[in-house]
């Protein structure tokens, strides 16, 4: 039933809106008598039938229901995937907007004037670049298992998957290989709903330039599962079961089992062999974490002599990577089993002068300047939120010269990066890397050089 409600809209509203443009996080964004609505699963030029979801004082925000005018920049998508919301954008567009946005919010956020903004780089593939995946078991109306993602705005509805644009073809054999020996098997999914069931989700993991494939199932305790038989079925190397008791849906939580194969897999990046934990963070585009790494060496502009600080450095991969340019690199993360991944991964590449513990850098930072001295760089690769500003007190305590900082959110980098800039620092350059193209994530590695 169409609103006939002039001026803000309600919750439930159904609406008709042609979009103007893209807003930071994907939606498209129309106007309607001068009232802004943001809405899912449209793209400018679209004129489109939108539900309202949420109404706000400014704003509101909507799911398209129905295309009724397409734009005619669209594209045929690859496939659907819930995860690949920019498909159907020309690449060419995605990479401007991406641009774009980096820059506006440096300008909107951060209160830079003409920021300088380097191009883009590109991503090397732009479809089935993801090295890791994670699939929900789930069953549909005729009550066949499925295996897929959840539908969107359902944590309950799980849709099946027999093609994902964005893993390669062998994952895709691999997933579906699980999903037809557990049908085979009559295993039930977890139901959401009534928190009862077996079968929860899978994890692959590929290694894109050893070849190495990890599967991952993961369970509720008890029930029947015969994880060796799967294991013999599957394709890949090394098979985990994970069994969790958590009420909510998760997969870094249990206790983790190798039934065949190492529990750990490798993959090269930048020269370096990394050997990768079930639960560990790494970039999930491994050509393109090799590009983004290697722009924050770049950056860094290494001699040999530098004494490189590398917060939240997770498994040591930025560190690990610095080291080959740098006099000395202090790793801090606050993960205990990820510093213990560092360290092995520096051993394995007979790195010695790249040293790692765990702390968090807001408590960290102090001590670790007492006993190391002043810093000439620091690299900073925090997590979606960006920097607290205590934290960015402690990093400029350091007194680097440079400071790069690796992100995934350039409306937190922004503010971050202004208050550097307040405490005597120049924001040089931003670069932004295409990490995850058909996606409206972007991130981008930004240099801060303290002016003399």
């Amino acid at each position: 039933m169409e609103s006939a409600q002039a001026g803000r809209p309600r919750r439930g509203d159904t609406l008709e809106l042609r979009i103007d443009r893209l807003a930071y996080g994907g939606a498209g964004v129309a106007r309607t008598d001068g009232y802004v609505v943001f809405v899912r699963g449209a793209v400018p030029g679209d004129r489109v039938r939108a539900r309202v979801t949420r109404s706000r004082r400014s704003f509101a925000e909507a799911d398209s229901i129905e295309l009724l005018e397409p734009s005619a920049e669209r594209v045929e998508p690859a496939g659907p995937h819930p995860g690949a919301p920019w498909q159907v954008l020309p690449y060419e567009r995605q990479l401007r907007e991406k641009e774009t946005q980096v820059r506006d919010a440096l300008e909107r956020l951060g209160g830079f004037e003409r920021p300088r903004v380097d191009p883009i780089l590109p991503a090397e593939q732009r479809l089935r670049y993801r090295n890791k995946l994670e699939y929900s078991f789930g069953t549909d109306e005729a009550g066949e298992l499925v295996l897929g993602f959840h539908r969107r705005g359902r944590f309950d509805l799980i849709d099946d998957v027999s093609r994902d644009v964005l893993a390669s073809e062998r994952v895709d054999d691999l997933r579906e290989v699980v999903k037809a020996w557990c049908r085979e098997e009559g295993l039930s999914a977890w139901d959401r709903r009534a928190q009862s069931g077996l079968l929860r989700n899978l994890v692959v993991r590929e290694g894109r330039r050893t070849g190495q494939l990890q599967a991952r199932v993961v369970t509720s305790p008890g029930g029947t599962f015969r994880a060796a038989e799967l294991a013999a079925r599957t394709p890949a190397e090394s098979v985990l079961w994970t069994r969790a008791a958590s009420m909510a849906e998760t997969t870094r939580e249990g206790v983790t089992e190798p039934v065949r194969g190492p529990l750990k897999i490798d993959e090269r990046l930048c020269g370096l062999i990394l050997r990768i934990s079930p639960d560990a963070f790494f970039q999930t585009n491994t050509e393109m974490a090799e590009r983004l790494y290697g722009t924050a060496v770049e950056l860094a502009g290494l001699t040999g002599r530098e004494r490189v600080l590398d917060l939240f450095c997770g498994i040591g991969t930025i560190a690990l990577v610095l080291a080959l340019d740098a006099g000395e690199v202090w790793g801090v993360e606050l993960v205990e089993d990820a510093v213990a991944d560092a360290i092995e991964n520096a051993r394995l590449n007979g790195i010695d002068n790249a040293h790692f513990f765990a702390g968090d850098v807001r408590l960290a930072m102090r001590p670790l300047l007492e006993r190391v001295g002043r810093a000439d760089v620091v690299v900073v690769d925090p997590p979606r939120a960006g920097l607290s500003q205590k934290v960015v007190r402690r990093v400029l305590e350091a007194g680097a010269g440079r400071i790069v900082y690796v992100s995934c959110n350039p409306t937190t980098l922004a503010p971050n990066a202004r208050q550097m800039v307040e405490a005597g620092y120049e924001l040089k350059s931003v670069r932004p890397v295409d990490m995850f193209p058909q996606t409206p994530h972007i991130e981008c590695v930004a240099l801060l050089e303290r002016e003399s």
